[in-house]
């Protein structure tokens, strides 16, 4: 599509964006909305899994679809996406257990990582690689205002309605989305013959990655680490990744080509792109926790502290897509980018329970600066180490890359706070406490969940002596600050892997990013030549 007239390409990236703008906005906000659901529905132990299973089925749509859009072209897989990513949201407002809504979001999240995998690839196939770091911007602007607007919506809906809502409201979106794509974004033309499907190869990527994450999220929480549960999760993935890695070598058309990996660009964009999945989606999914059950914000107030993060993840995504393009150089950028993000991590990490809004705010606004500099880049470097017939699986690679990561951190995170935070409120709630929760049926009382819904603590206070309030008021100042504590760990532990990322950003090579889309001699001579 890179021969079409300008006029045709805005019109399709155009078609692009709104698709994006309603899964963004779609899943932005469900961020503040979450731990007031929780409250509502029970089950703070499967916190995580409302985002792990939305980035796990996620993770195995972006390199299908990247390998099979390479095939069958985008537009199917667009409209397909969007329906699935759809129905998921509507029956994710229905639902009425936690393992519904589970269930729900694993479904939203398959249409998710189908629009993404179709949208990024898209911008490949119009724009050269010096163009891309513009319309990357762009689609990181239309993603940072939905962040804006979604968790600053999602607040206030479950604070003034049901919150079932959330996932209703923009579905008429969504039918606009489908209206576009299906009369605007033009059809594959195929010519020649059809690549085969590597089924085998998606078979065994899926056999590793669900008890690899099952393993990381049970581990220390459900099960010990060494217990015959964890170890036959990890050995099933271990033997997974082995039978993929024998799938891919042997044949024809593999979802990720083994021989990508000998390019140093794509291995190191890669790694990087793991690690601030890991580290940033591992982290800022606790910051509502943060804000609505230490300071003691509502939910609306959750929405407003992380919109300064947003806008500046716009404005920075924006100014580092611009001198992208301008210059034909990353590097630099990246450097910066990571140094920002792990500064960010390293001030989160420092938060305790005097910790004020405004502070939280200030901290969020430089992780935000950072991220806006470095997510969109590590797309650009990949796209332009590799030939123009890979460019779909490459990028889902990264997409893929970066959902692991943020699966894995978001488990490994929630596995961290648990720990902390049960250790935590053993030392921290008096023993006299602790007997009269008992003695009067409130022990359950010791969970989290129960700062997120203050009606439900007014009710409680309604069913206690007079004379035991300043007890209960101790259990609940005691879970406040072990919550504190245990989130802080969470942010710690983040800025580590931060920190690991600035020594391989050094390891990045640098190649002045291609005026042309077309493809330069063969792939074996591009891969020796950028290594």
């Amino acid at each position: 599509m890179e021969h079409l007239e300008r006029k045709k390409k805005i019109t399709i990236m155009l078609t692009i964006l709104v698709s994006m703008l309603f899964s963004s906005l779609s899943q932005t906000i469900v961020d503040t909305a979450l731990p007031r659901i929780v409250a509502d529905l029970g089950g703070m132990d499967y916190y995580t899994w409302i985002y792990t299973i939305y980035m796990l089925s996620t993770s195995i749509m972006v390199i299908l679809v990247g390998k099979l859009s390479d095939i069958y072209g985008r537009k199917v897989f667009l409209l397909s996406g969007i329906a699935v990513f759809m129905l998921g949201a509507f029956l994710s407002g229905t639902a009425t257990s936690m393992l519904q809504l589970i269930i729900y979001r694993g479904i939203q999240g398959l249409g998710g990582g189908t629009i993404m995998s179709a949208s990024m690839t898209t911008v490949a196939d119009l724009f050269s690689p010096a163009e891309r770091g513009r319309w990357q911007g762009v689609m990181g602007a239309v993603f940072g205002l939905s962040s804006v607007i979604g968790p600053t919506l999602g607040g206030y809906i479950v604070d003034h309605w049901e919150w079932h809502w959330i996932f209703w409201i923009f579905l008429p979106l969504g039918f606009v989305a489908l209206f576009f794509i299906y009369t605007l974004y033009p059809k594959h033309n195929f010519h020649g013959q059809r690549e085969k499907v590597d089924y085998y190869g998606a078979l065994f990527l899926v056999i590793t990655l669900i008890p690899l994450l099952l393993g990381f999220t049970w581990a220390g929480t459900k099960y010990n680490w060494s217990s015959m549960q964890i170890i036959s999760l990890f050995s099933v993935a271990t033997i997974g990744l082995i039978l993929f890695l024998i799938a891919e070598s042997k044949v024809e058309n593999p979802i990720l080509p083994l021989h990508l990996f000998k390019n140093s660009i794509f291995t190191i964009s890669n790694l990087m792109g793991f690690l601030i999945g890991m580290g940033m989606f591992g982290s800022v999914m606790f910051i509502p926790l943060f804000v609505q059950g230490v300071i003691g914000s509502s939910a609306t107030q959750s929405g407003v502290i992380l919109m300064p993060m947003t806008l500046s993840l716009v404005i920075a995504s924006t100014i580092s897509g611009q001198i992208t393009s301008r210059t034909g150089k990353y590097k630099f950028l990246a450097i910066i980018g990571i140094a920002i993000v792990t500064i960010g991590m390293f001030l989160l990490s420092r938060m305790t329970i005097d910790t004020t809004n405004t502070t939280v705010t200030l901290n969020m606004i430089v992780l935000g600066s950072g991220l806006g500099v470095v997510m969109p880049l590590f797309v650009l470097t990949v796209q332009n180490a590799v030939p123009k017939r890979l460019l779909g699986v490459a990028t889902s690679a990264v997409q893929l890359f970066r959902q692991i990561g943020g699966t894995v951190g978001v488990s490994i995170m929630g596995t961290i706070m648990s720990h902390s935070m049960n250790r935590n409120l053993a030392k921290e709630i008096p023993p006299q406490a602790k007997h009269l929760m008992e003695t009067i049926g409130l022990d359950h009382v010791k969970n989290p969940q129960v700062l997120f819904d203050p009606e439900r603590i007014t009710q409680l206070k309604a069913m206690i002596p007079a004379k035991a309030i300043h007890i209960f008021n101790q259990v609940l100042e005691a879970i406040r600050v072990s919550l504190a504590s245990a989130i802080k760990d969470v942010f710690f532990y983040g800025f580590l892997i931060m920190l690991v990322n600035i020594v391989f950003v050094f390891f990045l090579k640098e190649v002045p990013l291609r005026k042309s889309t077309k493809e330069i001699g063969h792939i074996e001579s591009e891969l020796t030549e950028l290594n």
